[in-house]
């Protein structure tokens, strides 16, 4: 039975896990940064030392091809059978959220090699530019464009804080591609990623079989009060916005408790101006993330944090403004390909179970386009997008097992 070279697999982890370091142990990759510049350089050779054809779409969305014939055409009739995630990262987060996937991705194509094992449909690897939506909102950009659900031009004019444009981010760093960013036909997508929660690891199991991903709505929730003195302005004349943020603050983290049913809300970002000791503050900005494993009840949270905010700011006396950015509905995988992943772990003999992933990935907007599943390995205490961040190797070598050979029950044999 084929299986991943696990010495190779760590060599290759801890090399990708150099670009970007930081001194806590952790990364800091933000999306079309000089690092993510070098991290992809370094994808792509080791791409075509595979042996396959690198092609980079007008999004900058890579894509790795190994031909069904192994020495064959890589223009192959069949659609391919894609694995991937991303390799960029939020500011001081971990090394493996996005790019375990990658790396186990590449290993799984090595190690289709070093078998001289050929496949009916080619397999692909896919890196997606902006997953983490860390410097560019909002998150998932590259495989948003690709399913229609943002058109190219709105993508290329997303600016980040110092007011960058991505599309000149992606020309200076030489990922902007000639390959249209759309739809193709592909026989399944495939993602392994971190869990990113506490769930298996809590469970003793070290994969997770991916049934879909919970309802995710991201908004803009921004204050416009009235900059004055801290001393002289009596405490009844102000009209401070970042009273009212404040208000918002708490009731992101009050409504999904009284929703409940594994509801999820954080302010993740806060932005107040003039930002001194001695002013009220005339304009506060804050971020919105709700999560739901149901539309109904993420569309109620949406609804009570519009009227939290027009609350909020009616009590304090200042303009509210609400903009959303992102909302991604519940997404259930396909079952044949949640199906090939459970036979994979079963087959193996690796301990599993179904779940929900609570996290956005790219295969969210995957499955709009293709058939579509994903393979969790455990968190270390759940944590992530912190320098925290870890999962042992031996559940890694189980999860790429379980890629591996998902991939290829899907790809079928030549």
């Amino acid at each position: 039975m084929i299986r991943i070279d696990r010495a190779r697999l760590e060599e290759t982890f801890r090399e990708q896990a150099r670009i970007g370091a930081t001194t806590g142990g952790g990364l800091t990759r933000l999306a079309l940064s000089d690092e993510d510049r070098i991290i992809r350089d370094r994808m792509v050779a080791w791409l075509e030392a595979a042996g396959c054809a690198v092609r980079v779409d007008r999004m900058g969305n890579i894509f790795g091809r190994r031909p069904a014939s192994p020495g064959g055409p890589t223009d192959d009739e069949l659609p391919p059978v894609v694995m991937g995630s991303h390799v960029d990262s939020v500011p001081t987060g971990g090394r493996f959220d996005g790019v375990l996937g990658v790396v186990c991705a590449l290993e799984a194509i090595r190690a289709l090699n070093a078998a001289k094992t050929r496949t009916r449909h080619p397999i692909e690897l896919a890196i997606f530019t902006n997953e983490e939506g860390a410097r560019f909102q909002p998150a998932m950009l590259g495989s948003a464009v690709m399913a229609g659900k943002v058109s190219l031009e709105d993508a290329y004019n997303k600016r980040d804080r110092h007011g960058i444009r991505l599309v000149d981010e992606l020309e200076r760093i030489g990922y902007l591609g000639a390959e249209p960013c759309i739809p193709r036909p592909m026989r399944a997508y495939l993602e392994l990623h971190i869990e990113q929660g506490p769930f298996l690891e809590e469970a003793g199991l070290p994969v997770g079989v991916v049934e879909g991903i919970v309802a995710i709505a991201w908004a803009r929730v921004t204050f416009h009060g009235e900059q004055d003195h801290a001393g002289p302005t009596p405490m009844p004349a102000r009209h401070d916005a970042l009273v009212a943020a404040a208000d918002v603050v708490k009731a992101v983290r009050r409504i999904p408790l009284e929703i409940g049913r594994d509801m999820v809300g954080t302010v993740g970002w806060l932005d107040v101006h003039p930002n001194i000791v001695n002013a009220i503050p005339g304009k506060a900005v804050l971020t919105s993330d709700l999560r739901a494993p149901s539309d109904t009840d993420l569309d109620r949270a949406v609804e009570r944090l519009e009227a939290a905010a027009r609350d909020a700011a009616a009590a304090e006396g200042v303009r509210p403004e609400y903009e959303p950015l992102m909302r991604v509905p519940l997404t259930r995988f396909d079952t044949d390909v949640v199906g090939a992943v459970e036979a994979a772990a079963t087959t193996l003999g690796v301990r599993y179970r179904r779940m929900l992933s609570g996290a956005g990935h790219d295969a969210q907007h995957m499955a709009a386009i293709c058939p579509t599943g994903m393979v969790f390995v455990p968190s270390i205490r759940g944590k992530s997008h912190c320098e925290e961040e870890n999962t042992h190797f031996d559940d890694i070598e189980h999860g790429a097992n379980v890629l591996l050979h998902a991939a290829l029950t899907l790809a079928g044999p030549a």
